[in-house]
C-alpha cells in the first residue's frame, strides 16, 4: 500500500504544469527590429552623412566650369604727390593727403581645358557611388548585428526555460527522495544527492536569467536605442531548414556584395583622376573681364577691360609625369585589392555554406539526442519510483536531459545565426525571405 501511494505521488509530481505565458509586453518580429535599427543606429546616420558629403564634392568639382564673379570696394587714406602716382616727374613733387576710392566687379570663365574639369566631375561622381556602396556595407553589418543579437536573446530565453524546468524537476525528485526517506525506503544520501542536484540547477538558473538581461542589452545596443527595451521578440528558432547550394551563394555574393561595387567605383574614380592629371600637359583657355571705378572724389572714374588668357606648362620639373605615374600605380593597387576582395568573399561564402550544412546536421543529431534523453529520464523515474533504480541514476538522467535540451537550443540558434552569416556574406536576405 505504501509503495502504491509513493508511485501515485511520484507520477503526480512529475506531471509538468501548463502555465500560460504572460503577454505583458508587445512582441516585435526580426524585421521590425531591423527597421528600428535602420532608423536609430548612429552608424547608419554617419554613413548617410558621408554619402551626402561625397555628393557635395561633385558640385565642388562642377563649380570650376561655371562663371566666377567677384566684387570689391576699398577706401584708402593716401599721402603722395601727383608725380609719384603717375610715375612722372614733370607733374611736381609736392605731396598731399587725400582719400582714394576703388571698386569694381570681375568675371572669369574657363573656356576650354581639354576636359580636365569634366574628368574631375566624373571622378567625384564615381566616389559618390563608392560612398553609396560603403553605406550599403555598413547597413548590412548593422542588420547582421541585429540578427545575431536577436537570435542570441532567443537562445537566452530558451536556455532560461530549460534551467527553470531543470529546477522544477530537481525539486520534484527531491520531494520524492524525501518521501521515500521518511517512510524508510531510501537512505539519507539519496536526499542529499537530490539537494545537491537542486542547488546546482538553481545556480544554473541564476546564470540563465542574467544571460537574458545581457541579451536584451545586446539587442538594444545593436538597434541603436538609448533606453531599455519596452518590448519582447517573436521566437523564430523553429522555422524549417532550407537547403542552399554553394554555387548559387557564390553567384549571389559576386552580384550583390556592396564591397565589390565600392571597389569598382574607386577604380573608376582613379581612372578619371589619371585622365584629369594628364590634361595638365595641354593648354587652358579662360576669358576674363572687369569693370572698375576709381578716384579721390566722387563721381569716380570708370574703366573696363575684357580679355582671354592661355596658360600652358612648359616645364615643371617632371611634376605632372610623376603625378600620372603615382595615379596609375594607385589604380593598379585598387585592381589588385578588388581581386583579393573577390577571393576573400568567395572564401567567406563557402565557409558560411559549409557551416550552415554542419549546423543543419548538428540540429538533426540534437533532436535525436533530446528524444533519447527524454526516454532515458522516463525510464529512470519509473525505476526509482519502484525502488529498482538509484538517485544517482535518476540524477544522471536528469543531467543528460538538461544537456540535451541545451544542445538543441544551441543547435537551433547556431543554425539561424549561421544562416544570417550567409546572408551577410551574399548580401541576400535569406533570414527574412
Amino acid at each position: 500500500m505504501i509503495r502504491t501511494t509513493l508511485l501515485i505521488a511520484l507520477l503526480a509530481t512529475l506531471v509538468r504544469p501548463c502555465v500560460a505565458a504572460s503577454d505583458a509586453l508587445p512582441r516585435k518580429t526580426l524585421q521590425e527590429c531591423i527597421e528600428i535599427a535602420i532608423r536609430q543606429q548612429p552608424l547608419l546616420a554617419s554613413s548617410a552623412a558621408s554619402v551626402e558629403a561625397a555628393r557635395e564634392r561633385v558640385w565642388e568639382s562642377a563649380a570650376a566650369y561655371l562663371p566666377q564673379v567677384g566684387g570689391s570696394f576699398a577706401v584708402n587714406r593716401r599721402h603722395a604727390s601727383a608725380g609719384s602716382l603717375t610715375g612722372s616727374s614733370s607733374l611736381g613733387s609736392r605731396s598731399q593727403t587725400f582719400n582714394f576710392y576703388s571698386s569694381g566687379v570681375s568675371l572669369s570663365q574657363v573656356l576650354f581645358d581639354f576636359g580636365q574639369n569634366l574628368a574631375l566631375i566624373h571622378r567625384s561622381q564615381a566616389l559618390v557611388n563608392a560612398a553609396d556602396a560603403d553605406a550599403a556595407t555598413q547597413h548590412d553589418a548593422v542588420v547582421f548585428r541585429v540578427e545575431e543579437a536577436y537570435f542570441g536573446l532567443l537562445t537566452a530565453y530558451r536556455l532560461r526555460d530549460v534551467a527553470e524546468e531543470t529546477v522544477a524537476q530537481s525539486q520534484r525528485h527531491l520531494d520524492v527522495a524525501q518521501g521515500r526517506f521518511d517512510v524508510g525506503y531510501a537512505a539519507r544520501i539519496e536526499v542529499t544527492q537530490a539537494q545537491v542536484q537542486l542547488a546546482n540547477a538553481e545556480l544554473s538558473q541564476v546564470t540563465a536569467r542574467n544571460n537574458v538581461d545581457l541579451g536584451r542589452e545586446t539587442l538594444r545596443n545593436a538597434m541603436g536605442l538609448v533606453v531599455p527595451l519596452d518590448f519582447d521578440i517573436v521566437d523564430v528558432l523553429e522555422e524549417p531548414i532550407r537547403p542552399i547550394a554553394e554555387k548559387d551563394a557564390v553567384a549571389l555574393a559576386e552580384k550583390n556584395r556592396p564591397e565589390l561595387r565600392s571597389a569598382m567605383a574607386q577604380e573608376e574614380a582613379a581612372s578619371e583622376q589619371i585622365s584629369a592629371i594628364q590634361k595638365d600637359y595641354f593648354p587652358k583657355l579662360s576669358g576674363n573681364g572687369a569693370y572698375n571705378w576709381t578716384g579721390s572724389d566722387f563721381p569716380l572714374t570708370d574703366s573696363w577691360n575684357v580679355g582671354a588668357t592661355v596658360n600652358i606648362s612648359v616645364f615643371n620639373g617632371g611634376l605632372t609625369t610623376a603625378q600620372v605615374g603615382e595615379a596609375k600605380a594607385n589604380l593598379s593597387k585598387l585592381q589588385a585589392d578588388r581581386e583579393s576582395l573577390r577571393q576573400n568573399i568567395t572564401l567567406e561564402v563557402r565557409q558560411a555554406t559549409l557551416n550552415l550544412h554542419q549546423a543543419a546536421e548538428s540540429l538533426r543529431v540534437a533532436n535525436k539526442g533530446l528524444q533519447q534523453a527524454r526516454e532515458n529520464l522516463e525510464l529512470a523515474e519509473g525505476r526509482y519510483s519502484t525502488g529498482v533504480g538509484s538517485m544517482i541514476e535518476l540524477t544522471d538522467a536528469q543531467t543528460s536531459l538538461s544537456n540535451a535540451e541545451a544542445n538543441r537550443v544551441q543547435s537551433l540558434a547556431n543554425y539561424r545565426t549561421t544562416l544570417a552569416a550567409l546572408e551577410r556574406a551574399t548580401a541576400h536576405p535569406f533570414v527574412r525571405e
